[in-house]
């Protein structure tokens, strides 16, 4: 088995680890994470999203995060956008990346997003074109892609449409996220060669949860098949909200080490990640303590961000 020599690990604790959480988190607090996180080596970093505050408020700041994050000339600062509206918002605050999404299941889409995969791909489309014409990079993410809450399994062939569609739209890169971490090794390992039978394995990366505890088995299982980037989140923020019990996104720590084991070089610093980690969680627990206390009220985000 030929392993990569290298993983990039696109960071996407800021984004859609933070915006489950069920307390306010300060702009100052973000800041500070991905500050932590840039520090680390990790130049690809999801700082948030431009959709409606009513929606998910807790990434109604994803434009003051933004105006006070340091440069980041090795890498980028990308954001999710659901429509043209999200778009121009990304776009004056300075995005150099946006990520546009769909699901593989329909069940999971109009749960989601209320709409069709269809009608979400024919939604982004105008996104994508706006985007090639401003220069800005767009992501696609495919959401259920070892299965949906909803309908159970996902056939690879599926996943491999959706996924030729968002590329079709002009995403440079693909993310096939297991959202409710229902993936085994050999499901893993199925879906992305459907999937890198159509488009080329090094634009496609792997966003897995641990929900069943084999994420960082899901990802070695794919690691000689081409994919050379992992999507991660500090501490293993996060967690898909149509899914009861699924938890967070894969740990960046436990992706950073167990790759290190098998000789893969990732460029970020444990050490430093570590700090991100309880920074991060000190901070989240101040915020839950605060939330706690009479005559305060805690209210969770709203639908439709989940992947």
């Amino acid at each position: 088995m030929t392993l990569p020599a290298r993983i990039r690990i696109v960071e996407v604790g800021p984004r859609d680890g933070l915006q489950n959480e069920p307390v306010p988190v300060s702009t100052a607090v973000k800041v500070g994470l991905i500050e932590r996180l840039l520090a680390a080596g990790l130049t690809a970093i999801e700082v948030g999203s431009f959709v409606s505050p009513r929606r998910v408020p807790q990434m109604a700041d994803t434009a003051a995060v933004m105006a006070r994050l340091p440069p980041n000339p090795g890498g980028s600062y990308s954001v999710l956008v659901p429509n043209l509206t999200g778009f121009e918002a990304a776009r004056a605050a300075g995005a150099g990346e946006i990520a546009i999404f769909a699901s593989a299941s329909e069940s999971f889409s109009q749960a989601n997003i209320n709409a069709s995969i269809a009608e979400s791909l024919a939604r982004f489309a105008p996104v994508a074109e706006a985007a090639r014409a401003a220069g800005i990079a767009v992501r696609g993410y495919v959401s259920c892609v070892l299965g949906c809450p909803y309908e159970g399994a996902v056939a690879p062939q599926a996943v491999a449409a959706v996924a030729q569609r968002l590329v079709a739209l002009g995403c440079r890169e693909i993310s096939l996220g297991d959202t409710i971490g229902a993936g085994t090794p050999d499901e893993a390992r199925a879906c992305v060669a459907a999937v890198a039978a159509q488009v080329p394995p090094e634009r496609l990366a792997l966003h897995v949860h641990d929900t069943r505890g084999l994420a960082l088995a899901n990802i070695r299982a794919c690691l000689d098949l081409g994919i050379a980037v992992v999507d991660a989140a500090v501490t293993g923020l996060g967690g898909c909200p149509y899914a009861p019990g699924a938890t967070g996104n894969v740990a960046t720590e436990a992706v950073v080490a167990d790759l290190a084991r098998l000789g893969i070089a990732t460029g970020v610093d444990p050490v430093r990640l570590a700090e991100a980690g309880r920074f991060v969680t000190d901070a989240l627990v101040r915020a839950r303590e605060e939330a706690a206390r009479p005559g305060q009220s805690v209210q969770a985000a709203g639908p439709g961000r989940a992947r």
